[in-house]
């Protein structure tokens, strides 16, 4: 099976190791994996700031670079979510509709392609810890996947998997919210730490490296010792 890495802009830019785990997971599973390199933002920001036309222009583009893809893979369920827009965005454009509707059917956050497209739930990883697992909102609410990260975790050797409480309340990241916002930004993500407390894990994990770098963030902040990783960093490794 071929598929096209979506790194994201924030995984090329601050979290490298998590496309490079993505590629060497789809690897590993027999997947023949390229990154078409004229790939750029999903446009999320811009749109997400009432920004349409501007986020457009890096619409088409992604549209244009994964055009010949067969699958295309990411690490966020937050950038997938936007991709999945671009049907509805580009709907009634004599040009763009088609090209819109073909890349939005055809992308994937990487545990839902596992799951629901190689039918795999057990990636062959071991990994010995408490964890406890944070849905961030664009993926459970957007993209609607819900269980199948926890289904992928709960088949690595040596996890203790741990329910967090309030797990669908969000980190108050959200974005520009957390800078439009940011005191009602900073209650949330300090009620989000204290519940990860409550689990007694030593280790947070999530698919969606925004919420992870902003409940670490305050966490760190809070002197707490809890290690933050994004999901790819468990499913890919061996220990």
């Amino acid at each position: 099976m071929k598929v096209s890495i979506f790194a994201t802009c924030i995984s090329d830019i601050m979290f490298p190791n998590v496309a490079k785990n993505t590629v060497e997971i789809l690897e590993r599973l027999g997947c023949v994996v390229d990154f078409p390199a004229s790939q750029t933002c999903c446009g999320q920001p811009a749109y997400n700031s009432g920004y349409l036309q501007e986020a457009k222009k890096s619409m088409k583009q992604m549209i244009r670079a994964f055009e010949n893809s067969e699958y295309v893979v990411g690490p966020s369920g937050s950038c997938v979510s936007m991709i999945r827009e671009y049907e509805k965005i580009f709907k009634g454009d004599p040009v763009w509709e088609e090209p819109a509707k073909s890349l939005s059917a055809k992308t994937y956050e990487l545990t839902q392609f596992l799951v629901n497209v190689l039918n795999i739930t057990d990636v062959g990883s071991t990994f010995k810890g408490r964890v406890t697992y944070h849905p961030s909102c664009h993926m459970t609410r957007l993209l609607g996947v819900k269980d199948e990260p926890k289904i992928l975790l709960e088949k690595i050797k040596g996890v203790e998997l741990i329910e967090l409480p309030h797990a669908y309340d969000c980190c108050g990241f959200g974005g520009t919210f957390s800078v439009k916002n940011s005191k009602i930004s900073q209650e949330m993500v300090k009620e989000k730490s204290q519940h990860v407390s409550e689990t007694g894990a030593e280790y947070l994990v999530g698919g969606d490296m925004a919420c992870l770098m902003n409940i670490g963030g305050r966490m760190q902040r809070e002197g707490k010792d809890v290690q933050v990783l994004h999901i790819t960093e468990i499913l890919n490794t061996v220990n």
